[in-house]
């Protein structure tokens, strides 16, 4: 039986004027590519959460929440990711454990 584990990676913007000022065709295409790949991860139940900081300075970040079986599998989820891959954006992989989820007590507010 395999024992799943939860990991997040932070990513960030490798050009932060990326967000400030406007992206070029290649890091939208690249962040497109991104998108595409977490969606499919997300589809597979892979990823189980997925977004970014809205503000547009230096300190915008994204993260990702997703199950692995073993740190070194999730490091080449991590790796694969088109914008990690391309240098569009920098990454760190951090162990991680989901302690409360809204919807999976069954509570509501």
């Amino acid at each position: 039986m395999s024992d799943i584990k939860q990991f997040l990676y932070k990513i960030q913007p490798a050009r932060p004027e990326m967000l400030s000022e406007e992206p070029t065709e290649r890091e939208m295409a690249v962040v497109s590519q991104h998108f595409s790949y977490l969606k499919e991860l997300t589809k597979q139940g892979v990823v189980l959460l997925a977004g970014r900081t809205l503000n547009t300075d230096e300190s915008s970040f994204g993260i990702v929440i997703f199950e692995a079986e073993s740190e070194t599998e999730a490091q080449g989820i991590v790796d694969n990711d088109p914008a990690v891959s391309q240098g569009v954006m920098r990454a760190e992989l951090y162990p991680y454990r989901i302690a409360l989820l809204a919807g999976a007590t069954g509570g509501s507010r």
